[in-house]
């Protein structure tokens, strides 16, 4: 690519390094990065983009060598990510001496891989884009070496622009002459381009196209419609956040009467005003990865605007993120007059149970009839990757979605294994995860395996990643279930498959994010996952390794009645539950009555089903046993999307603990959560059957539902610490890990790990890889690691 620079070394004696530098080196301006460090620490060599990681080679004088090197550690590209730098020396003779320091062409090399995640829109470009003067004035693909799409252009490695979805973009002779510039920001930058040689914005089955397209689509915006609008890794639905006509009509064209929306806010400052925002959160809000962040709502006089209510209905936090890309920023400003909201709904873009369209074909047949407008652009999604979403834990990030901005970035387990191997996932919230030694990469996020699109994508999103990440894995790993989508995806790759029990997988994702090696009591809670009994199993404690697993305790088991309607329909099983504790229809009835669970025919109809064990199924779900109690409580009898009766369980228990510090004492008669009581298989059963007796009598002696909620988390966080406590005794285990979708109720986890670290416990919970569905992927790749080795 040219002569950089040329040094005058006279007869000084030089020493030369080979230096590969592995991480997130491509697609962030590292090679640039390197050659101005050489220059400033006037060094001659090379800096090759290998693909796995950069080679250099670093000649000059001993002091000169160490300052480079130096300045390679602590000042690398800002959206860099290093993991490691092996340094070398070499002798001159072997490569010669070098006259001047060159940036050389990219060479495909086998090795250790890593893919940059999409990178938010820099704030250098930011100001380029609003200025007037500036040649990408109001460009709405403006980027640089420090920010632009990355994994979702992406067709091969080494990240150059001839393998990316850019090639179809060829530059004009002013971004040509910038990306071949070693002086600028957009030195070797592959998606660089400007208006007049980038792509276009564009309304579908429209005339309109870049300028006009963004007038008509704020234009819209502002008079209340409903826009489809694509973006880095697929289509948003986007709407007035603070007009509340707008978003119920969103609601109801997309079916989704309650769960809250995603909301875009303008700028920081914005989010500030409807927002409790600590630094932590902040810093994470205006970072590179942009993720969606639940944040705590402001409380509002009567008379204050912003969001309206039914952003977020009846949930105490919302769901934010700021602009990440260009369009998006211009969607709140532009230089035509038309006054914005300083909110936006940002919903996915996709029909219910599909993936996130990514192109003008899927957005047409799917989001036509859910919105106004669509405004597309002409450069193709490779990857699609929804926004990711994270809650906070005592002051540090908690990952609910793993997606854009973080995927494929890899967990780095430190165990010698040595394979590759492929993991389908879940079947709800699904990611798959390909593990190559001990590197495994959780893929973006792909949604639910139920609708036969979704498993297209997935199986689509696989052979993609195999083929970036140059991979022919030797074992399929998948759930244990028969009937699973991903399990059938994992059939049909024609590999050996590995099945792993659901809660299983959970319990070793949480070992491989935490880098566990030895054994741990997992505590698996979650919905519902296929046991190895034929049972459905969710509230568990399991004892568990890389090699293996015991069961060695659940909640007490009930009988789910049903099939699929009782997981959206808690009532069910709060009767069921109730009908175990009496023994007795009538009685059953009467409380029923009292509660006002349903109707005298259905609980009827139900009952005959318990009896019969007619369309029942044995059950140990934690998820359900949250369901229940939030309908005894008369808090959610139905739920319109998945943990809705779950979630508002927490909120009221949360409610409560902010007014009163205090509980009454266990009632007379309420079992105490150190009585054992066993299953033939003599396995530990946490007596959660007791626990619904005693919230349903106080219940219907009026006692107020958010302190039920409460005492209903306090004391089965005690039965989950009294049960570990039993496990340690017997087994001497003295690490707990916690796992599956019910902790990401953040007071159950606070509940249980504090009280766990009283009993002197080790405790593993998950950070950046999610606790529900979305995470199992990376346990089932870690097992089938192990299976590899062991020969199985």
């Amino acid at each position: 690519m040219g002569n950089l620079y040329v040094l005058d070394r006279g007869k000084e004696r030089m020493i030369t390094k080979k230096i590969r530098v592995y991480g997130i080196v491509q697609g962030v301006g590292f090679r640039p990065t390197v050659s101005r460090h050489a220059a400033a620490a006037g060094i001659t060599g090379s800096v090759c983009n290998k693909g796995p990681y950069v080679e250099i080679f670093a000649q000059g004088e001993e002091k000169c060598v160490k300052d480079f090197l130096e300045r390679l550690e602590k000042q690398p590209p800002k959206r860099a990510a290093i993991l490691k730098i092996n340094t070398e020396d070499v002798k001159e003779e072997e490569y010669g001496k070098f006259n001047d320091f060159q940036i050389i062409e990219s060479e495909k090399t086998k090795g250790e891989i890593f893919v940059s995640p999409d990178i938010a829109i820099c704030e250098e470009c930011k100001k380029e884009m609003y200025d007037p003067k500036d040649r990408r004035y109001l460009h709405p693909f403006i980027n640089c070496t420090c920010c632009g799409p990355r994994l979702t252009i992406l067709d091969a490695l080494p990240y150059d622009r001839e393998r990316t979805s850019m090639k179809e973009f060829p530059m004009c002779p002013d971004c040509a002459s910038e990306y071949e510039d070693p002086a600028t920001r957009r030195y070797d930058a592959q998606p660089v381009c400007c208006n007049d040689c980038g792509p276009e914005v564009y309304l579908t089955g429209r005339e309109e196209r870049g300028r006009s397209a963004i007038i008509a689509t704020r234009k819209m915006i502002h008079d209340g419609g409903i826009v489809a609008i694509k973006g880095i890794g697929g289509f948003h639905l986007c709407c007035d956040a603070t007009n509340e006509e707008a978003v119920q009509r969103l609601r109801t064209l997309k079916n989704r009467p309650v769960k809250p929306f995603a909301v875009m806010a303008r700028d920081v400052e914005a989010v500030k005003q409807e927002c409790l925002v600590n630094e932590v959160q902040e810093e994470i809000l205006d970072g590179h990865q942009k993720p969606i962040l639940l944040l705590e709502k402001r409380k509002k006089s009567a008379d204050s605007t912003g969001l309206c209510k039914s952003v977020a209905p009846g949930n105490p936090k919302v769901g934010i993120m700021l602009p990440y890309a260009p369009v998006q920023m211009l969607l709140f400003r532009y230089d035509d007059g038309i006054q914005m909201p300083d909110y936006l709904v940002m919903t996915s873009g996709n029909a219910s149970g599909a993936p996130i369209c990514r192109d003008d074909k899927e957005a047409v047949e799917e989001l036509s009839q859910l919105c106004d407008l669509i405004l597309s652009h002409d450069r193709k999604i490779r990857i699609r990757a929804d926004d990711s979403v994270m809650d906070f834990y005592k002051g540090e990030p908690y990952m609910i979605r793993r997606s854009r901005g973080y995927a494929p970035l890899p967990m780095m387990v430190t165990m010698p294994w040595k394979g590759q191997v492929l993991a389908a996932g879940g079947e709800l919230k699904n990611t798959f995860c390909i593990g190559v030694d001990g590197r495994f990469y959780l893929s973006p996020y792909v949604g639910d395996l139920e609708d036969l699109r979704t498993v297209k994508a997935l199986q689509e999103t696989i052979h993609r990643f195999e083929t970036l990440l140059e991979v022919e894995p030797e074992v399929a790993a998948c759930d244990l279930h028969p009937k699973y989508n991903s399990t059938v995806v994992a059939e049909e790759l024609g590999l050996p498959v590995v099945k792993i029990q659901h809660h299983y997988a959970h319990i070793l994702s949480c070992m491989a994010e935490n880098d566990r090696k030895e054994q741990v009591i997992g505590v698996a809670f979650d919905g519902t996952g296929y046991g190895t009994d034929g049972t459905i199993w969710g509230g568990e404690l399991l004892l568990a390794d890389y090699h293996g697993f015991e069961r060695m305790g659940s909640i007490e088991p009930f009988l789910q009645i049903g099939g699929d309607i009782s997981a959206k329909e808690g009532w069910r099983i709060a009767v069921s539950l109730i009908y175990q504790q009496t023994q007795d229809k009538e009685q059953t009835m009467e409380i029923v009555k009292k509660l006002n669970l349903c109707s005298e025919p259905e609980c009827k109809v139900l009952l005959a089903m318990a009896d019969r064990k007619m369309n029942a199924v044995t059950s140990t779900s934690a998820g359900r046993l949250f369901d229940a109690v939030s309908a005894i409580l008369g808090i959610r009898t139905k739920s319109t999307f998945e943990g809705e009766a779950s979630m508002a369980l927490e909120f009221a228990a949360e409610a409560y603990e902010k007014e009163i510090w205090e509980i009454d004492e266990p009632a007379d008669g309420e079992s105490d959560p150190d009585e054992e009581k066993k299953e033939p298989e003599d396995r530990l059963i946490m007596q959660t059957g007791s626990l619904i007796k005693y919230l349903t009598e106080k219940k219907t002696e009026g006692i107020q539902a958010e302190k039920l909620a409460y005492i209903f988390h306090q004391k089965l966080a005690d039965l989950i610490i009294c049960g570990c406590r039993k496990i340690r005794k017997k087994t001497k285990c003295n690490c707990v890990a916690l796992s599956g979708g019910v902790f990401q109720n953040r007071l159950l986890l606070r509940m249980v790990e504090e009280g766990l670290e009283k009993e002197h416990f080790t405790v593993l919970r998950h950070h950046l890889i999610p606790a529900n569905d979305g995470g199992i992927a990376l346990g089932q790749a870690a097992y089938a690691m192990q299976y590899i080795q062991e020969g199985k």
